[in-house]
């Protein structure tokens, strides 16, 4: 194996500009495969780590819209206080807040920004923290009594959103409204995140026009209570309260489970669509091979019958051409493995940079790259074995005459 293995690799090498050539369509194909699968990885990992600190006990109920939480259009879609204590009811809900979730316009010393406003209880914020880190930079969150006062993301006071950044004490408008600083929220990984701006509900909604409406409800169910069949019992209640049938409902009801599973579904699709674009740049990268070695065979006609001549046999001939075909592949997956990485970590670098620190990591394995490698060479071994067979076949007499 050792001596088909250095004959195939000499071969390969006094062809060089040939063998790059054909090498390109398989590291194009491994390039793309290994950035894909690697970023599509990271992304899964982020999430699971998401949902892990939401914890497998939260149900989320919302209303059935297409966007953001709190985007519904008609009051009749959106839900509302009383829909909240509709589920602060159900018997296995330890507690259950409702948060206002709008797009508003903020300005802050001349400039204006579109912003997501969060509407809060006071003691709502300590419930939300085991959802997601809340910790403050600077300052302090509101307390009861705090009327027209906010917090801010991150990035006001420590990005770019703004010409100057903000601070504690500083004055900025909410549709109009004047309200101090009081906080600066630690940073928190995305830049929508970053940039919300905390308020005390009742302002929000006042401020806004939006009475009762809630944009999303998160309840947390009690020690001993199996999540889904309370997201059960609060989807049939809801209902009722409601007066909407079954399979009819404009809100949902979804254990944090149960919103994983959907994620993990429409991503899976995603990434698999995406893979298969991909790899079919390894079917031409394959053909190419193929053509490579089909001329290959009619260039050493007169070489195989030499070889037939002093003894070798079709096996020795059909492993010579196996080893180069694999080769080629396989060189090219190397080098398609390390563009893909760099590709790869170019797109974490550049989101990291834009203010998505954290969301698109790209995950790096073993097991990615060694299954890329071991693809592309059997990718190149097969594309080579009808000219390998072809070669294999020639009889010597024939060979050594062939002009």
């Amino acid at each position: 194996m050792k001596d088909y293995f250095f004959l195939a690799f000499n071969n390969l090498k006094r062809r060089k500009l040939r063998s790059w050539l054909t090498m390109i369509g398989i590291f194009i194909g491994i390039a793309a495969v290994v950035a894909l699968i690697s970023l599509g990885q990271g992304m899964q990992n982020y999430i699971n780590e998401e949902f892990e600190k939401l914890g497998k006990d939260k149900i989320m109920i919302q209303p059935k819209s297409f966007g953001a939480p709190g985007s519904a259009t008609s009051p009749s879609l959106a839900l509302t206080e009383d829909d909240l204590k509709v589920v602060q009811n159900v018997k296995g809900v330890e507690w259950a807040i409702g948060m206002v979730y709008k797009m508003g316009q903020i300005e802050f010393k001349k400039e204006s920004q579109i912003t997501y406003l969060i509407g809060m209880e006071p003691e709502d914020i300590k419930l939300m923290s085991e959802i997601q880190s809340f910790d403050i930079k600077d300052g302090r969150w509101f307390k009861p009594g705090d009327k027209y006062k906010v917090v801010v993301g991150y990035n006001h006071g420590y990005k770019d959103l703004w010409e100057r950044q903000v601070e504690v004490g500083d004055t900025m408008k909410i549709e109009g409204q004047e309200f101090k600083v009081i906080g600066i929220v630690d940073k928190i990984g995305n830049q929508y995140d970053d940039a919300q701006v905390y308020a005390p509900k009742e302002v929000i909604s006042d401020l806004l026009g939006i009475g009762n409406e809630l944009g999303y409800v998160m309840a947390k169910t009690a020690q001993g209570y199996n999540p889904e069949d309370v997201a059960e019992t609060i989807e049939r209640k809801l209902r009722k309260f409601r007066d909407e049938k079954e399979d009819q409902e404009t809100f949902s009801v979804q254990t944090s489970e149960q919103l994983l599973q959907s994620f993990q579904n429409i991503f899976g699709v995603v990434q698999a669509v995406l893979v298969g674009i991909a790899a079919i740049s390894l079917i031409v990268g394959g053909i190419g091979i193929m053509n490579t070695m089909y001329t290959s065979v009619i260039e050493r006609t007169k070489e195989i019958g030499t070889m037939k001549a002093v003894g070798a046999r079709n096996s020795d001939v059909l492993l010579i051409f196996l080893f180069e075909s694999g080769l080629l592949g396989l060189v090219g997956g190397a080098i398609g493995i390390i563009i893909g990485i760099g590709l790869a970590k170019g797109v974490e670098y550049a989101l990291s940079s834009s203010g998505f620190s954290g969301l698109l990591q790209a995950h790096i394995s073993w097991g990615l790259i060694l299954g890329a490698l071991a693809f592309s060479f059997i990718i190149g071994t097969l594309s080579g074995v009808l000219p390998a067979m072809q070669a294999s076949k020639l009889k010597p007499a024939d060979a050594l005459r062939y002009e």
